[in-house]
């Protein structure tokens, strides 16, 4: 029996993926977290085969529970679920330790693969994510400039581009207004980029925001 932990925090998509793999008998549900404190909390109190985490939680995001998922249980297998495209997070969450990464979008028809492959302890990507993955490994000079940005700067530029402001972005992050003006500087240094506005139609032609 492969058992699934699953860490989003709307609760009908949860009830939607339950019924997704409530279909397979050898794979259950055993446990459900809406942020990253409740992740962490049921898997310190229960064994679990798969965390299947959301990129985008409330707080400390998918990424930053990613992280510590793998510091802590560095055997743990962790799928990402994302409402974004491939090509904005994946990589990342690839390199952060994620077994494998599914959209949303695509969940009805390979959640359940996804779910076997890992659990035999291979990586779910499709042909596309693994083309970036392997251009991922070219030399700094080749890569885009937003691939040079840390989780935390990426993460910070596109909510600027989504329009939200350093207060609103500091509550979100549980971060201090500083901090988040730090990481804006050190994401426009890297960018070459000067103001705001320069930023954000940097991430709308670059496609890192809806």
């Amino acid at each position: 029996m492969i058992k699934v932990l699953i860490a989003d925090d709307h609760i009908i998509l949860r009830a939607g993926l339950k019924k997704i793999l409530k279909e397979k008998n050898d794979i259950e549900v055993s446990g459900e977290a809406g942020n990253h404190q409740e992740v962490l909390a049921l898997l310190a109190s229960n064994s679990y085969d798969i965390v299947i985490l959301d990129i985008s939680m409330p707080g400390r995001d998918g990424l930053d529970t990613l992280k510590e998922i793998k510091s802590l249980y560095p055997k743990m297998n962790v799928l990402m679920l994302s409402m974004h495209p491939e090509d904005r997070y994946a990589v990342r969450a690839i390199k952060a330790g994620a077994a494998g990464y599914v959209s949303k979008e695509s969940a009805t028809e390979q959640l359940v693969e996804a779910i076997y492959k890992v659990s035999s302890g291979m990586k779910f990507i499709s042909q596309e994510l693994a083309e970036k993955i392997a251009m991922n490994f070219e030399i700094d000079l080749e890569k885009a400039p937003h691939e040079l940005l840390s989780d935390r700067e990426f993460k910070v530029v596109c909510m600027i581009a989504s329009g939200k402001t350093t207060h609103d972005i500091a509550e979100e992050l549980s971060l201090s207004s500083n901090t988040i003006a730090t990481y804006r500087e050190r994401a426009l240094l890297k960018l070459r980029l000067k103001t705001n506005v320069e930023l954000a139609s940097y991430a709308h032609r670059h496609q890192l925001v809806d």
